[in-house]
């Protein structure tokens, strides 16, 4: 459903195969076809395996005749009846990991693959109590949820939105029959991998977010929101296979974010302050400790020197979080720093749009992030690293290279698939 929801954008399937088929994987078709739900049309997405196993295919689509969540994922799973040598075989996390890291597919889907995969896999060894390099995904290892969930990265890479948002996600009802027999919804891992997230159960008498789903999710998503001003540009159904008393649609909208006149000309996020003396790590451990923050998702990190009691030198670490990271930089405090507690506070963030484009010149491409205060232009910035290559280059100072930058670069706007 994923999948046939961003091709119901408008993207390329061509482009999407190709990448896909550099996967090292065999034995798998990808089609998609139009149908209809509740009179609403749109795209089916088909992974085939042929012959070459047995499978049973189990579709868990969401509900989203009343639920609109822009990029909620949804997900089916496969389960296979087969030999661990055929393409449907169960993999082990090292296996998919070893398969994604090793194939030349973009750079940003892989990333996201391989965020998805490792969110599914901690979340597994977390319930199970074994460590996550034992997990073996009993069904989104198959062949065809592989293709799945990278196809997804892919879409996403080749959409290249500035931000994802999802209003709140369904998790249902009931119980849900797995490899590992028949459990209450929403299943643990899904719980696990939910945290943080904005969630409501009860609303239908079946499972609406998979492990899978919420992994997607979790992976994805900059902001849950409840509520917004927008402009739509195009909207995407993907059709699920089962026919429910409600559409079976997972609904996927390309939106262009609308100035909110209460807001004035800014735009505010709802943000959580984490904070933590430390006086017992050395200079490299923090800056080790900082890099991980980073990746990890922090919107900020910064190191404030204050002196502690017994006058000991030590370090105020603040770390600015978004809701959706909350959980996984909370772990990181405690894995990676010699903390043993720390602040949180709710925090209000005010900030200005910001867009990006690239100057073009003999010396390259440089790169320029510019403010804008509502549709006024405020000013910009030249990228460092850009003009610090430039710099060297030429045997000239940064300020001598941005001066030249300024003076022949003509100005080249970013493009995405739409035409920027």
């Amino acid at each position: 459903m994923a999948l046939g929801a961003l091709v119901d954008l408008g993207l390329d399937t061509d482009i999407l195969r190709a990448e896909l088929h550099k996967l090292p994987v065999t034995g798998w078709s990808l089609e998609f076809h139009r149908d209809e739900r509740g009179g609403i049309s749109g795209t089916h997405g088909v992974v085939d395996i042929g012959e070459q196993g047995d499978h049973i295919a189990h579709d868990h689509g969401h509900d989203h005749h009343d639920h609109d969540h822009h990029h909620g994922f949804p997900e089916r799973h496969h389960v296979h009846h087969n030999n661990e040598s055929g393409p449907g075989a169960h993999r082990s996390w090292k296996d998919i990991r070893t398969l994604i890291e090793d194939s030349p597919i973009t750079a940003g889907a892989k990333k996201r693959a391989l965020d998805i995969f490792t969110r599914i896999a901690r979340a597994e060894a977390e319930v199970h109590g074994v460590p996550e390099e034992d997990i073996t995904f009993h069904e989104v290892g198959a062949l065809d949820s592989i293709i799945d969930i990278v196809g997804c990265a892919l879409c996403l890479d080749m959409l290249k939105p500035d931000r994802i948002t999802c209003g709140e996600v369904e998790l249902g009802s009931g119980t849900v029959t797995c490899a590992h027999g028949v459990l209450p919804v929403p299943a643990p891992a899904t719980l696990i991998l939910c945290r943080g997230m904005p969630v409501k159960t009860g609303g239908f008498p079946a499972e609406m977010t998979t492990p899978t789903g919420a992994a997607i999710l979790a992976a994805s998503v900059d902001e849950f929101i409840s509520a917004g001003s927008f402009r739509e540009i195009k909207t995407g159904y993907g059709i699920g296979t089962r026919r429910t008393e409600r559409p079976n649609l997972l609904r996927v909208s390309l939106r262009e974010e609308a100035d909110v006149p209460r807001q004035g000309d800014w735009r505010i996020e709802k943000l959580v302050l984490m904070e933590a003396n430390i006086d017992d790590m050395s200079g490299e451990a923090l800056g080790f400790l900082m890099e991980n923050l980073f990746s990890a998702g922090a919107l900020d990190v910064t190191f404030t020197p204050a002196v502690m009691k017994k006058s000991r030198p030590g370090t105020v670490v603040s770390v600015l979080c978004p809701l959706l990271k909350l959980n996984i930089l909370r772990e990181l405090m405690f894995k990676r720093s010699a903390t043993i507690g720390f602040r949180e506070t709710e925090v209000h963030r005010l900030s200005l749009r910001r867009e990006e484009d690239t100057l073009g010149g003999e010396w390259g491409d440089v790169r320029r992030k510019r403010v804008f205060y509502g549709e006024k232009p405020l000013r910009s910035k030249l990228e460092y690293d850009d003009r610090a290559r430039i710099a060297r280059e030429r045997g000239i100072s940064l300020e001598e290279a941005e001066a030249l930058i300024l003076m022949g670069g003509s100005r080249r706007e970013k493009e995405g698939p739409y035409g920027g």
